[in-house]
């Protein structure tokens, strides 16, 4: 069944409504096939195929709320299924913070979340590309292990209010480790698109190829407060704890690094450098997405860091309706505006500092500061006179994204990566940081 047409879901779930007896009744509907490859020791592991779908039904009588999941659609299942959502409503606890569902909504022209080519792969077009993969480690003498994905599905919501959405989307995900035959060069290269044209699995291998060949023979710098260089991919796991930390609710009752006392709040005051703009925007042909979120609110284009200031917080429904103010949903994919320099440029401009390919294993230290730790991995390089030295040991870093920013001395292009940590996509600067703080040294390669 997998990818339902607008029109197929439109009358699936109208069909699911019309057994509802509840005050409120709401659908969502959703499915897609995704197909992998997964490599190790330089030969294929695994392939395979998913094919998934499914319906939720939600059925409220006042502030008491049910759901129910299926995934079959013939008549008996879907009246089962809102019975039982009808049945689990009536047995709950009333909500206080339960809001009525939404009636319809003006979302506007789609976005490019669909390419057609993407979701036409064949499992030849896969294999082809992992093989380019394989062959840059075969020809370098490295050991490579990656993954490499794609997908496409669609997403629907009805209620009982007149609300309607519909979205189709496509997906190609790739990473690569590549490891020197010792076991102690590591490279690293992750990337996802919508577009298929642009996933180029030979140059993003032949990254981490030089990358783990470079960074053999490490030498151990003493730990301490460096400049440094974060590739995209370093920089989004501490970033995305900044982004996604933008909460109105836990900033409005003392538990962010946005609280003030008495209840107020730093929206509106500059948090960071004034070079720093964080904005979100489901239009942008880089990162396109859905035009709606999970409960049917509209996603516009919101700057959320303007000139270091921070101007949006994010509000639930219920929390807009108690403070009176918009209910801004959450960003679903964030853009950092970034400068002209490539990463070569902020390299050449560094007169002493270390390159840092990936950070990972994130964990907090203090929310009220946005304090992480974690660790440098698969590439960690010293520069000097702009240009790169050697390999350094990895290190255990202590870093918050506030102070970060606040320490910014240059911004690169900017571009599209893949978190490590969360898995979420987002248009990320390589970013030159004066003064990161680097607490003690890590034996992980």
């Amino acid at each position: 069944m997998a990818i339902l047409t607008e029109e197929q879901a439109r009358a699936l779930m109208t069909k699911a409504l019309s057994y509802s007896k509840a005050e409120q009744c709401e659908v969502n509907l959703s499915g897609g096939d995704s197909s992998n490859i997964r490599y190790a020791r330089n030969s294929v592991s695994t392939s395979g195929g998913i094919s998934r779908n499914s319906l939720v039904v939600s059925s409220a009588f006042g502030k008491k709320l049910g759901t129910a999941t299926i995934n079959e659609f013939d008549d008996a299942s879907l009246e089962k299924a809102v019975r039982r959502s009808e049945e689990l409503a009536q047995l709950a606890p009333e909500n206080p913070e339960f809001m009525p569902f939404l009636g319809p909504q003006n979302y506007g022209a789609s976005t490019p979340t669909f390419v057609q080519s993407t979701a036409d792969i064949t499992p030849k077009q896969r294999a082809d590309m992992v093989q380019q993969s394989l062959q840059v480690a075969k020809d370098s003498n490295l050991t490579a292990a990656g993954f490499l994905e794609s997908s496409a599905g669609f997403s629907a919501i009805m209620n009982s209010k007149g609300l309607f959405a519909y979205n189709t989307a496509t997906d190609i995900n790739f990473s690569v480790t590549m490891r020197t035959a010792d076991g102690k060069g590591s490279g690293y290269a992750t990337k996802a698109f919508n577009d298929v044209g642009k996933m180029d699995t030979l140059a993003f291998s032949k990254v981490a190829a030089k990358k783990a060949s470079g960074s053999v023979n490490t030498k151990a710098l003493e730990p301490g407060k460096y400049t440094v260089i974060l590739e995209p991919a370093a920089g989004i796991v501490l970033l995305e704890q900044l982004y996604g930390s933008l909460d109105a609710r836990s900033a409005d009752e003392g538990r962010s690094f946005l609280s003030k006392p008495g209840g107020k709040t730093r929206l509106g005051e500059k948090l960071v450098d004034e070079r720093v703009n964080i904005y979100s925007d489901p239009a942008n042909p880089e990162l396109p997405t859905s035009r709606w979120n999970g409960d049917g609110r509209v996603q516009e284009k919101v700057s959320w860091i303007e000139k270091g200031v921070v101007k949006n917080l994010s509000y639930s429904r219920y929390w807009a309706e108690k403070k009176g103010v918009k209910a801004i949903p959450g960003p679903d994919g964030i853009i950092m505006e970034g400068g002209t320099q490539s990463l070569e440029d902020l390299i050449k401009g560094t007169e002493k500092g270390i390159l840092v390919t990936r950070l990972w294993y994130i964990r907090p230290v203090d929310p009220q500061t946005l304090l992480y730790t974690g660790l440098t991995r698969d590439g960690t390089f010293y520069i000097e006179n702009g240009q790169i030295k050697f390999p350094v040991k990895n290190f255990r870093f202590n870093e918050s994204p506030v102070i970060m920013l606040n320490n910014l001395e240059a911004l690169g292009k900017t571009e599209r990566t893949v978190s490590g940590e969360s898995g979420q996509n987002a248009l990320i600067p390589p970013m030159k940081i004066r003064d990161f703080t680097f607490s003690s040294l890590s034996d992980a390669v």
